[in-house]
C-alpha cells in the first residue's frame, strides 16, 4: 500500500516544470490528482490546454488516476471549481499544492501598475483562493463529524528574504504567502490539517532565462543539482501522514538538500535613559549601522 492511497490532491501550475514533477510524484505515491494548469506562457500570456492534459496522460501510463481542470488559479470561482472536480470525480479532497505563477520582472522605476498587480494576483491571490476554498471544505467536514485530512503546501522563493532588485512585484508576492501559509497553519491545527512553504531551487521556465539562465543550466554529465525532480520528494512527505508534526514551517530544497529556515530573528536592542530623539536615535543606530551594508551585494535569488 503506498502512503497516499486514497488521498486526493491537486497542483496548481502542473503542467510543467515543478508543478509536473510534484502532480507525478504524488501519483506515484498513491495519490489521485488534478493537474490544474491554464495553460499560459512564461508572461501569463496565452491558455494551452494541451499541457496539463499531457500530464494527466502520464499519470494515468503510470497506472494512476488524474483528471485536469484549465481555470485561472487566481480566480475564485476557477478555484473552487478546481476543489469540486475533486470532490465531484472522487468524493474527497485532500492535498493543495499552490504552485502556479509566472514572471514579468522589472526594476522599481520602471514596472506597471499592470506588472505588479498580475504577478502579486497569481502568486499571493493564487496561494489565497485555492487555500480559502479547501479550508473551508475541511471546517465544514470536521464540524459534520466527518473525517479529515488536510495539507497544504505553498511555493515560495529565496527573493522573500533577498528581495530580488529586479522582482519588487514577485519578492513582495513570495514574502507575502509565506506569512499567510504561516496564519493558516495556526488556524487549522485544531483540525488536525498542516500547512507548509517550500523555496525550490530548480530549473524551471522561470529559471531558465535571464541572469539564472547560466546558473541552473542542465550539466552535460553528472548529478543534475538544479533538476526540478529533486524538490518532488519533499512535496510528497509533506501531503503524507508522516508530516503530521509539520506545520507553518519553510524548506528551502534543491539538490540533495533540505534546510528549515527559522522566523527572522531579532539583532539588536537599543534603550534610552529618556525619550527618543532625532540625536539620540542617530547616536545609537548609527554606532550599530556603521560596519554594516546597506544591502548584501552578494547572494543568489531564483525565482520558482
Amino acid at each position: 500500500m503506498s502512503v497516499l492511497d486514497g488521498k486526493v490532491a491537486a497542483v496548481t501550475g502542473a503542467a510543467r516544470g515543478l508543478g509536473r514533477v510534484e502532480a507525478l510524484e504524488l501519483a506515484k505515491l498513491g495519490a489521485r490528482v488534478v493537474v490544474a494548469d491554464l495553460g499560459v506562457a512564461f508572461d501569463g500570456s496565452g491558455n494551452d490546454k494541451d499541457a496539463a492534459q499531457a500530464v494527466v496522460e502520464e499519470i494515468e501510463a503510470l497506472g494512476g488516476e488524474a483528471v485536469a481542470h484549465y481555470g485561472d488559479a487566481a480566480d475564485w470561482n476557477d478555484a473552487k471549481a478546481m476543489l469540486e472536480k475533486a470532490v465531484d470525480t472522487w468524493g474527497d479532497f485532500n492535498i493543495l499544492v499552490n504552485n502556479a505563477g509566472f514572471l514579468r520582472d522589472k526594476m522599481i522605476f520602471s514596472m506597471s501598475e499592470d506588472d505588479f498587480d498580475a504577478v502579486v494576483r497569481v502568486h499571493l491571490k493564487g496561494h489565497f483562493v485555492g487555500m480559502r476554498h479547501a479550508s473551508e471544505y475541511w471546517r465544514t467536514r470536521a464540524k459534520s463529524g466527518g473525517e479529515v485530512y488536510g495539507r497544504i503546501i505553498s511555493t515560495a522563493s529565496e527573493a522573500a528574504i533577498f528581495a530580488s532588485p529586479g522582482q519588487p512585484n514577485y519578492a513582495a508576492a513570495k514574502a507575502g504567502l509565506i506569512a499567510m501559509t504561516g496564519s493558516a497553519a495556526h488556524a487549522l491545527l485544531k483540525y488536525g490539517i498542516t500547512a507548509n512553504t517550500i523555496m525550490p531551487r530548480a530549473r524551471t521556465r522561470m529559471t531558465s532565462r535571464g541572469p539564472t539562465a547560466q546558473m541552473f543550466k542542465q550539466p552535460e554529465e553528472g548529478f543534475d543539482t538544479f533538476a526540478p525532480e529533486h524538490v518532488a520528494p519533499l512535496v510528497g512527505y509533506l501531503a503524507s501522514p508522516a508530516s503530521a508534526n509539520s506545520s507553518g514551517n519553510v524548506f528551502l530544497v534543491w539538490g540533495k538538500s533540505i534546510s528549515v529556515l527559522q522566523s527572522p530573528q531579532h539583532a539588536a536592542d537599543f534603550q534610552s535613559e529618556e525619550p527618543w530623539t532625532y540625536e539620540s536615535v542617530d547616536e545609537s543606530l548609527s554606532k550599530w549601522l556603521a560596519d554594516k551594508q546597506p544591502i548584501k551585494d552578494s547572494f543568489i535569488v531564483t525565482s520558482m
